[in-house]
């Protein structure tokens, strides 16, 4: 059977703060430069999810995309839109706000609630900036 891969592209402005809680903000700022500024940043994010399968030959697809979107605006987008990763993002609790970070942990929330119906997760890609993005392929 043919595999497929599928993209879906979701968008969310988030602020956060790259910091480590026991350093100073003058270290903070040496780690981190502008990110780490105390009153916060935000992005514009693109958040690119790809899942993969065999294409259901009756159906042509290999899953419905509707069902995709409505995990990932579920699971993830609607805890990241408008908000501050840092502090109001469950799955981020604890953890530094890193892209690379944020793509593991959407990696997390997303992957049995696709497999649920019926999308194996191949990747996650969350673009920062013009500039940046980061990928992630699971464990």
């Amino acid at each position: 059977m043919p595999i497929a891969y599928l993209t879906r592209r979701e968008r969310f402005s988030a602020a956060h703060r790259l910091y480590k809680p026991e350093f100073s903000d003058e270290e903070n700022f040496r780690l981190f430069g502008q990110c780490s500024h105390p009153n916060w940043h935000g992005h514009n994010y693109e958040l690119f999810v790809t899942v993969k399968g065999e294409i259901n030959q009756d159906l042509g697809y290999v899953v419905n995309l509707k069902l995709v979107s409505q995990v990932i605006r579920d699971r993830v987008i609607s805890k990241l839109d408008h908000k501050n990763v840092n502090i109001d993002v469950d799955f981020m609790r604890g953890m530094l706000a890193t892209t690379e970070n944020l793509a593991i942990a959407i990696w997390k929330e997303l992957e049995q609630p696709l497999l649920e119906v019926g999308a194996q997760l191949h990747r996650v890609k969350i673009k920062e900036t013009e500039n940046n993005f980061v990928e992630y392929y699971g464990e």
